[in-house]
C-alpha cells in the first residue's frame, strides 16, 4: 500500500515538473523538486517522509525494494530527471545502530570496559569458586584428594555444602580488581600500541600487538589481584586456619607481614601473563577465523545475539588453550601460598614435572567455562552501554595498494 501510494505521488511529482518547464514559470527545477511543486506542499512533503519510511521498513518486499535502491531496473513512470539514490533498509539499520554512547578510545570508552572487566571476571570467579577449591586442594594434596569427583566427595563429608563456598569473599574482590585492570589496561595499550605502530603495522603485526596489550595489563591487573588469592588459597587449602577474609587477613599480616600478600606475584606472573595472552590473542584470532570460514554472513550482518554467540565460542576455544598454558605456574602458586618460607624454585623441583599437572582436567573445565562466560558478559556490557565493538580487522587500503591487491 505503502509503496502504490509513494509510486502515485513520484508520477504526480514528474507530470506537474514537465508541465511547469514547458510553461517556464515558477522557481527553479531543483526548488520545485524540494516543494513537491505543490501548493499545499507542507503536507505533501509530510506524507512522503512517511512514505519513504514505510519503503525502508524490514518487511518490504524484496523485490521493490530493490527497485527502490536502483538495483533491479528502472519503473514504470514518466521520463524525467533520475531523484536521489535512495538508502538500502541494511545502511538504514546500520545508521541506527552505529548510535554509539561515546567515542572509541575516550575515556568513558576506557571506564566502562573497566567496569565490563569488573562484571565478568568478579561474578565467573566466584561462581567457580567449588570448583577451584576441589582444584587448588588436589594441587596441594594429591594423596588425599584424587580427583575432581573424589575432592567434592571429600569435601562435602568434612565441610558439609557451605564449606564449597570458602574463600568467595577473597575470590570476588581480588578477580574484581583484576578484571578492572585486565580488561581496562587491555583497551588502553591495545590503543597505545596502535598508535606507536601505524595502520599498517598494526594490521601485519595484529597477533604481536593483542600479546603485547595483553601481557601490560595482566603485570598490573596480578599486582591488584596478589593479596586476594594468598587470602583465598590459604582458607581453602590450610583446614582449621581461617574460614572468612575477616580472620585470615589478619592473622596472614600478622604472622608474616605483607610479604604474606605479596610473595606468590612472581609466580602469579609466571601464570597469567602467559594465560591472559593465550586469552586474548588467541580470542581475537579466532572471532576474526569464525567470521572468515565458519559463519556464513559478514558480522555487519549479524543480530547482536549471533555476535555474542560468537563470542562465546571464541571465548571457549581461547580458554581451553588458556588452562593448559598456565597450569603448571598454577599449581606452583597454590602449594607456595599453603607453605610458609617455601620459594617457588623449590616448589617447582619438589612437585617435578608429572606434579604441576595434577588437577589439569579441572582446570581446563574451569577455565573453558571462565573465559566463555568471561567473554560473553563483557561483549553484553559492551552491548548494553552502547559502545564501540570495531569489526576484526581488515587490511588497509594503502597496504593493498602496496601488495598489489587492487586495481
Amino acid at each position: 500500500m505503502w509503496d502504490a501510494a509513494s509510486a502515485w505521488f513520484d508520477e504526480q511529482c514528474h507530470v506537474r515538473a514537465q508541465d511547469s518547464n514547458q510553461r517556464n514559470t515558477g522557481p527553479p527545477a531543483a526548488e520545485r523538486v524540494n516543494l513537491t511543486t505543490h501548493p499545499r506542499g507542507q503536507p505533501l512533503r509530510m506524507f512522503s517522509s512517511v512514505a519513504h519510511l514505510a519503503r525502508a521498513n524490514p518487511f518490504n518486499a524484496p523485490h521493490l525494494q530493490l527497485v527502490h535502491d536502483g538495483l533491479a531496473g528502472p519503473r514504470s513512470s514518466p521520463a524525467g530527471p533520475p531523484g536521489p539514490p535512495r538508502r538500502s533498509r541494511n545502511l538504514a539499520a546500520a545508521a541506527v545502530e552505529e548510535q554509539y554512547s561515546c567515542e572509541y578510545a575516550s575515556g568513558r570508552f576506557f571506564i566502562l570496559c573497566g567496569l565490563g572487566g569488573i562484571i565478568s571476571c568478579g561474578t565467573t570467579h566466584t561462581a567457580l569458586v567449588p570448583l577451584d577449591l576441589v582444584k587448588c586442594r588436589m594441587q596441594v594434596d594429591p594423596q588425599k584428594y584424587k580427583g575432581i569427583f573424589n575432592g567434592f566427595s571429600v569435601t562435602l563429608k568434612e565441610d558439609g555444602v557451605r564449606g564449597l563456598a570458602k574463600g568467595w569473599a577473597p575470590t570476588f574482590i581480588g578477580y574484581s580488581l583484576q578484571g578492572l585492570c585486565k580488561f581496562g589496561f587491555y583497551e588502553v595499550f591495545k590503543v597505545l600500541y596502535s598508535n606507536v605502530l601505524g595502520e599498517e603495522n598494526a594490521y601485519v603485526w595484529r597477533t604481536s600487538l593483542y600479546l603485547a596489550a595483553s601481557a601490560s595489563a595482566e603485570f598490573f591487573a596480578d599486582i591488584a589481584l596478589a593479596p586476594m588469592e594468598a587470602t583465598k588459597v590459604r582458607i581453602q587449602t590450610q583446614p582449621g586456619y581461617a574460614n572468612t577474609l575477616r580472620d585470615a587477613a589478619p592473622k596472614m599480616y600478622k604472622e608474616e607481614g605483607l610479604k604474606a600478600f605479596y610473595k606468590g606475584v612472581a609466580p602469579l606472573w609466571m601464570r597469567q601473563i602467559p594465560y591472559t595472552m593465550m586469552k586474548f590473542a588467541c580470542f581475537e584470532r579466532t572471532v576474526e577465523a569464525l567470521y572468515k570460514f565458519v559463519v556464513p554472513k559478514p558480522r555487519s550482518e549479524c543480530s547482536k545475539p549471533e555476535q555474542l554467540v560468537v563470542t562465546f565460542v571464541a571465548g571457549y576455544i581461547a580458554g581451553v588453550f588458556c588452562a593448559i598454558v598456565s597450569h603448571p605456574a598454577d599449581s606452583v602458586v597454590s602449594v607456595l601460598n599453603k607453605e610458609k618460607g617455601s620459594s617457588a624454585s623449590q616448589v617447582l623441583q619438589r612437585l617435578g614435572f608429572k606434579g604441576v599437572w595434577k588437577g589439569l582436567f579441572a582446570r581446563i573445565i574451569m577455565i573453558g567455562t571462565l573465559t566463555a562466560l568471561q567473554w560473553f558478559i563483557y561483549d553484553s556490557v559492551k552491548v548494553y552501554f552502547r559502545l564501540p565493538r570495531p569489526p576484526p580487522p581488515e587490511m588497509p587500503e594503502s597496504l593493498k595498494k602496496k601488495l598489489g591487491l587492487t586495481q
